[in-house]
């Protein structure tokens, strides 16, 4: 498969599709509050690469409103893998599973996924489940992501051995990758996983900033997350989504 790296132009213009989908979500908001809800079960959301939890309100807001006990990852902006980060998200999962008695499911925007399943392969015992929002897993994205020249920048403050991109091998618990094919930011072909078992990769319309609130990604969160512990099914995509949400 041949990856190219998305056009520049198209990156600028990202934060204004977002905020389309923003909008569009507000005016979607009371078919939103159809989607299923959970069974209060803990959530974690890890935001993109320079974002911070303020980027994630809006999911977490959506979230709380189908009952599950949401945690922001505390750790202010994202600037890749530093020594705090890579102390800090597994000191916080520890202490959301252990003030909430159950395993806890994370939600992961960007390069917030590729930290969500570093978490889930080192700490499976402690996940229920992982969903990641344009992340991408393949090493291709290195050479090919508009973000590449601010992250190489930055690796000076990243730790040795920090979460790197694992090819999206599948995990020991439940993954859905979502992604889009007009991603500004990551080719989309990044961010497909391996299939397997209990991993799947599902396709949405819209951009890479407006995954956190884009309508078709809320429903595949909120129908991935409302499942049973132990009994994960693949997404079935009802007749009336089917022109916004694709299971590849």
């Amino acid at each position: 498969m041949t990856v190219r790296k998305p056009p520049l132009v198209n990156a600028l213009v990202d934060p204004v599709r977002a905020s389309g989908e923003l909008a569009t979500s507000v005016g979607l908001m009371p078919f939103l509050r159809l989607l299923p809800s959970g069974d209060g079960h803990p959530v974690i959301v890890l935001p993109g690469f320079m974002a911070s939890d303020t980027s994630t309100i809006p999911l977490r807001t959506f979230l709380k409103s189908k009952r599950y006990a949401v945690s922001a990852w505390e750790l202010g902006r994202n600037l890749g893998p530093t020594a705090e980060v890579m102390e800090g998200m597994p000191a916080l999962l520890r202490r959301i599973v252990a003030e909430e008695g159950r395993k806890a499911s994370i939600v992961g925007w960007s390069m917030g996924g590729i930290y969500a399943r570093w978490l889930a392969r080192n700490h499976a015992d402690q996940v229920r489940q992982v969903v990641t929002l344009g992340t991408p897993v393949r090493p291709a994205v290195e050479r090919h992501s508009n973000a590449s020249t601010l992250f190489d920048y930055l690796r000076p403050y990243h730790e040795e051995g920090h979460p790197g991109l694992d090819n999206g091998a599948p995990l020991d618990v439940p993954t859905t990758a979502i992604h889009t094919r007009s991603d500004a930011i990551v080719p989309w072909e990044t961010c497909l996983i391996d299939p397997g078992a209990q991993s799947e990769n599902v396709r949405v319309s819209g951009s890479h900033s407006g995954l956190g609130f884009n309508p078709a990604a809320l429903y595949v969160v909120a129908d991935r997350l409302a499942l049973e512990e132990g009994g994960w099914l693949p997404l079935r995509v009802r007749r009336w989504a089917r022109s916004l949400v694709t299971v590849v």
